[in-house]
C-alpha cells in the first residue's frame, strides 16, 4: 500500500503484509504513518481527497479517513447485493477516481521498471523493503531533479 500525490511522488512509504492477507485493514495501519510523515514534511492534509479502490470500502476505513479531516472517495463495493444499501449514499466522484489510474497505476508501472522488484529475489523482507524505498526515492527524484 503506497500513498502518492497527483505528480506520482510517493508521500508515505508502504505498509507491507503477506500476499494472502486482505488489504483493507492495512489502510488503518498506514494512515497514522501518513499523517506523521506529512507533519514532519510540512504537508497540509486537511481537505485532501483520498481516492481508493472498492477493496477499501468499509465503514471503518471511511471513518478513519474522515477523522483525519480528509475526504474519502472510495468506489462503492456492492458485495453482490440484490437491493441497494439503505441510508445516505457515500461520497464518490467517478472523475476523481479515474484520475487515480493516471497516478497510482503509473507509479506501479515505474516501480516495475526496477527488475529486482518485479520478481522478488530477496528472501529477507527487510532487504526487499529497502529496495522498495530506494525505488520510491528514485521515482521521487525524477520529479525534483529532471534531466
Amino acid at each position: 500500500m503506497v500513498f502518492c500525490d497527483r505528480h506520482c511522488n510517493v508521500i508515505a512509504p508502504f505498509v507491507a503484509a503477506p500476499g494472502n492477507r486482505n488489504e483493507s485493514p492495512l489502510l488503518r495501519e498506514a494512515l497514522p504513518e501518513l499523517t506523521r510523515i506529512a507533519r514532519a514534511v510540512g504537508l497540509e492534509l486537511r481537505g485532501t481527497i483520498v481516492s481508493l479502490d472498492g477493496v477499501y470500502d468499509c465503514r471503518q476505513n471511511r471513518k478513519a479517513i474522515f477523522n483525519r479531516d480528509m475526504v474519502p472517495n472510495i468506489n462503492p463495493n456492492s458485495r453482490a447485493r440484490k437491493r441497494p444499501k439503505r441510508g445516505r449514499k457515500p461520497l464518490f466522484d467517478p472523475a476523481i477516481f479515474e484520475e487515480r489510474f493516471r497516478t497510482i497505476e503509473r507509479l506501479f508501472a515505474w516501480e516495475d521498471k526496477f527488475r529486482r522488484l518485479l520478481l522478488r529475489f530477496e528472501r529477507l523482507s527487510q532487504l526487499h523493503y529497502a529496495f522498495k524505498i530506494l525505488a520510491y526515492t528514485m521515482i521521487n527524484l525524477r520529479h525534483y531533479c529532471p534531466g
